[in-house]
């Protein structure tokens, strides 16, 4: 089996090590407890948390034991690192609500059966804390000369707001934290952010002062689009991994939505396919591209949500803007070939193909603020030769409005419909499309 430092390494995860060398050693030698730690701030993690999350994973994968600690405790103090403003306190009722969500979002990309990985709450042992002693016994090895030159520190004591005493403590409580997983459950490893090296790097100090033993740290370079946005950001606001907050098929068209720039980068990361195939897809274009991005699209919908939701995305995505048939020549260890979802499904036994570059009628804009009935519509665009059967068509459930089914035979049709290509795309039974764009008045 290969060292999983060199299997991060390969794809994209690791930006700076400690004790490299002893690190390798350990790693080769048996299974290593490592941990990342998770702060409870909403109740869902986002897609900025998937570098962390993904590491996680494989290092389960390569025969190693990984732990989330959920930050039950440091969430009611709040971590200033990468922060300009001080982060709003929780209550801590809304910090065991968000850990509850974060605990099964986490279940679905590392396996917690048998042992094979833990789940922790960090409140189990500092809410229980006695600030004297702990001022003594752990505050002791701390140099506030050191934690000033600290990059999180550095950041918050330049800015207006300047940092808070109760801020200032999380370093050491993190810290805490690491000396607490070594001494509970021989943890040596602890990953994290590169916005997180100061406080990997004081728990690993404190670790060897404490019990004359060494640990180790990793972390993670900060993952940004070709672009230079923030990883997971949109028009629109985060995107979750919470199915409430951001849809499954939401979810699958912002992977789809990948800049070309992007999408060797983002398999290699947000994916298990093998590596020897993702090189391959650096050599892609054109529609082979956009197929790699079906493939990158799938799997990490699979891989939040499941594969049933992946494969209702993929067929809604179908429906909406046409077929796109993934050959088996393209990643092929994809779950989308094994899986093998006919097409038939979303269009009859012959594979339509409806597209997003031309529309088929147009609409005006000032009709379609008020509103148009459902049933009027489909007779206009001619797929129903009357308004009779329209309704017919409605009322016996085949007619479909952006892959929805439309219940009300006068349910208004307005601009609130138009989807992210500002088109209606209106269906009649499986085969029968129309694409409607609006024309400015």
């Amino acid at each position: 089996m290969p060292n999983v430092l060199d299997v991060l390494r390969e794809r994209g995860f690791i930006e700076q090590t400690t004790h490299e060398t002893e690190l390798i050693d350990l790693l080769s030698n048996g299974t290593v407890t490592c941990y990342i730690g998770f702060d409870p701030t909403a109740s869902s993690l986002h897609i900025g948390s998937l570098v962390p999350i993904m590491s996680l994973a494989h290092m389960q994968q390569n025969g190693h034991r990984p732990i989330a600690l959920i930050g039950g405790g440091t969430g009611l103090v709040g971590d200033p690192s990468g922060k300009t403003e001080m982060r709003r306190l929780l209550t801590p009722e809304l910090v065991v609500e968000n850990a509850a969500g974060i605990k099964s979002q986490l279940a679905r990309f590392i396996d917690f059966a048998d042992d094979q990985a833990l789940m922790l709450n960090n409140a189990d042992w500092l809410t229980k804390l006695e600030y004297i002693p702990f001022l003594r016994d752990i505050g002791r090895h701390f140099s506030i000369n050191r934690m000033l030159k600290a990059e999180s520190y550095r950041l918050r004591l330049d800015s207006d707001e300047g940092l808070s005493f109760i801020e200032f403590n999380y370093m050491l409580l993190q810290a805490y934290d690491f000396l607490e997983l070594f001494d509970r459950c021989g943890c040596q490893l602890q990953m994290g952010g590169s916005d997180q090296w100061g406080n990997i790097v004081a728990g690993i100090e404190l670790i060897r002062r404490v019990r004359q033993e060494t640990a180790f740290g990793i972390t993670f370079p900060l993952i940004t689009t070709s672009g230079g946005a923030k990883m997971g950001k949109t028009a629109a606001g985060a995107v979750w991994l919470d199915a409430g907050r951001t849809s499954p098929y939401e979810y699958y068209q912002y992977w789809i939505n990948t800049d070309d720039r992007d999408v060797q980068r983002f398999l290699s990361l947000f994916t298990f396919l093998p590596m020897a195939e993702v090189h391959e897809a650096a050599r892609l274009d054109g529609a082979d591209l956009n197929n790699a991005k079906t493939v990158l699209a799938f799997e990490t919908t699979a891989l939040a949500h499941g594969p049933e939701e992946a494969a209702q995305a993929y067929r809604k995505s179908i429906t909406n803007f046409g077929v796109r048939e993934v050959p088996g020549t393209i990643l092929p260890s994809s779950r989308i070939h094994a899986d093998n979802f006919p097409i038939s499904d979303v269009g009859g036994n012959e594979r339509t193909a409806v597209t997003t570059q031309e529309a088929d009628a147009y609409v005006d804009a000032r009709e379609l603020r008020d509103g148009i009935p459902a049933f009027k519509l489909f007779q206009r665009v001619g797929l129903t030769a009357s308004g009779a059967a329209a309704r017919r068509l409605i009322e016996q459930g085949g007619a479909y409005l952006n892959a929805d089914r439309i219940d009300v035979f006068d349910r208004a049709i307005t601009d609130r419909d138009l989807d992210e290509h500002q088109m209606l795309v209106l269906r009649s039974g499986k085969k029968r499309y129309c694409r409607l764009k609006v024309r400015p008045n």
